[in-house]
């Protein structure tokens, strides 16, 4: 009898996965995005903190803010963001979510919370004359002037 050639082999491994993947598709396999890893949590705080102090559509209204103030803010509103979401995510059964519901909480949070700090800094009198990137004033500062 001759050896099955290697193909062959691969082949009919191949098959008893694909089995075996059946088999555990048919079991109750649970999935679920929230919490987010910690890795993702720096990631959105890394973009939070490049949204606040680059040129941006958000710039151009609320103007920049320099590198380390915008670090510390990110956080806090990370921070923030995700004990809103986590407290959400209590009131949800967790047999009953997939956390795609939390996660837009916390996306939704995260956005508010960006524009809320941004709109009130540009409200207050210390704001109006603080330099963009291109060093020139803020817009707000800019239509104040004019009013």
């Amino acid at each position: 009898m001759a050896a099955e050639p290697e193909t062959t082999k691969t082949l009919k491994m191949a098959a008893d996965d694909a089995t075996t993947t059946n088999n555990l598709d048919q079991t109750n396999i649970s999935f679920s995005i929230w919490p987010p890893t910690q890795r993702t949590r720096d990631a959105v705080t890394k973009g939070l903190v490049e949204s606040l102090s680059t040129a941006s559509i958000l710039s151009k209204r609320y103007g920049t803010l320099p590198s380390d103030e915008a670090a510390a803010v990110a956080g806090r509103i990370e921070d923030e963001a995700f004990a809103a979401a986590a407290a959400a995510a209590s009131a949800v059964p967790a047999a009953d979510d997939d956390g795609i519901e939390i996660l837009q909480v916390y996306s939704k949070e995260i956005s508010k919370r960006m524009l809320d700090y941004m709109k009130s800094r540009s409200d207050s009198p210390s704001a109006a004359g603080t330099p963009d990137e291109e060093g020139g004033a803020t817009a707000v500062a800019a239509v104040r002037t004019i009013s």
